[in-house]
């Protein structure tokens, strides 16, 4: 994984808001920033009321209301930022049958989450299942293809760090971000954790407990702590 230039952005941990959007700027684009300034950490805050909001949610709750709950995530923005066009559920079907039917496609994300940073980074395609316990680090955007099925307790890291100990410096120091994508199809086991830069071809199978360091071609079966190719589906 590329590493960027290591040196600390210019001016120092910023106080203005001229300050703030040059930072979210290099947030955005993957190189060094500080993630503890009051916008940032404003961001973060919010998140956490909604993901505490959607937790708190009955397992037997309605995909309309778990849909709702799940957009209050995903649409979260940080002060000062152009607001996240907010999705428009359909109208109110005639049965409750009916209703939960307009959500085949929709993402299905099981309580408790662990963790999500921010939100506006992790961005679900349709008909994906993430069953529960999932950790999200999306300093950077984490990309999950349709139709692909996660298990219980994984983790997406898309945020790092400077290994220089001096400028990484706490919460006093920068970090940088590179982002995650996963393909369509994929299967990961529990317990699997993929680290920033990331990307899974499609149809990928991943085993339980694998840590995933570097890019994984389409169709293939991986798994170890880092995770190695064990199978090719098309041999």
């Amino acid at each position: 994984m590329p590493t960027p230039k290591m040196e600390a952005p210019p001016g120092g941990i910023p106080t203005t808001p001229e300050g703030f959007a040059e930072n979210r700027r290099r947030m955005d684009e993957g190189v060094l920033y500080y993630a503890f300034t009051p916008d940032l950490t404003d961001a973060r805050r919010r998140c956490a009321h909604a993901v505490h909001a959607f937790n708190n949610a009955s397992r037997y709750a309605t995909r309309r209301e778990l849909a709702q709950l799940w957009n209050a995530i995903v649409e979260n923005h940080v002060e000062g930022d152009a607001p996240i066009t907010k999705k428009e559920l359909p109208p109110v079907a005639d049965t409750p049958a009916a209703d939960e039917g307009l959500f085949d496609d929709e993402p299905w994300v099981e309580v408790p989450l662990t963790r999500i940073d921010y939100g506006f980074n992790v961005r679900l395609g349709q008909n994906v299942y993430v069953n529960s316990g999932s950790s999200w680090v999306d300093t950077s955007p984490i990309t999950i293809g349709s139709r692909t099925l996660i298990g219980p307790n994984c983790s997406f890291y898309s945020g790092t760090h400077p290994l220089d100990p001096e400028l990484r410096n706490g919460t006093r120091g920068p970090e940088y971000g590179k982002p995650i994508v996963v393909g369509t199809d994929c299967w990961f086991g529990g317990s699997v954790t993929v680290c920033p830069g990331v990307t899974i071809g499609n149809g990928v199978t991943v085993g339980a407990g694998s840590v995933v360091t570097k890019d994984v071609p389409p169709r293939v079966v991986v798994a170890g702590n880092p995770a190695r190719i064990i199978r090719k589906l098309d041999d």
